[in-house]
């Protein structure tokens, strides 16, 4: 991996859910990967939405202690979500033809100069607003 990255929540999400089975043990060596080459990316909302998941969502919930030690940790990928990025996932929303929330994702991704998103929920392959899709669980 040579390219900034950022990480949707499925992604990081699954490499803490020990219940994932092979999606857990793939999510958290990208995220190992990323980490140790620095090139992780995330934005406020894949934090928020990473912490009420494993909190709340998962079969075998993490305690609350634990998750807010991880977003902790991970803060220093964290994108700032500005009034910029809001317009500019207004233009993403409209031009790709994406959900508003999946565009503020991209927008967060463009600021930070990713020029991937690791996601299951977008279309792997696209390229929106430059940055390209990429689902890491695809065909395994």
């Amino acid at each position: 991996m040579s390219d900034k990255t950022l990480v949707d929540s499925n992604i990081l999400i699954y490499a803490y859910d020990l219940d994932a089975g092979a999606k857990h043990r793939k999510a958290a060596d990208i995220l190992e990967s990323l980490w140790e080459l620095n090139l992780g990316v995330l934005s406020m909302q894949v934090l928020q939405e990473f912490y009420v998941n494993v909190t709340r969502k998962i079969a075998r919930p993490l305690a609350r202690k634990s998750a807010r030690a991880i977003v902790e940790a991970y803060a220093i990928w964290c994108v700032h979500t500005t009034p910029s990025e809001l317009m500019a996932a207004f233009h993403i929303e409209d031009d790709a033809r994406i959900g508003f929330w999946d565009a503020l994702i991209v927008a967060a991704a463009v600021k930070a100069g990713a020029t991937r998103i690791l996601s299951e929920d977008l279309n792997p392959g696209q390229r929106i607003a430059g940055v390209r899709i990429e689902n890491p669980f695809a065909g395994a």
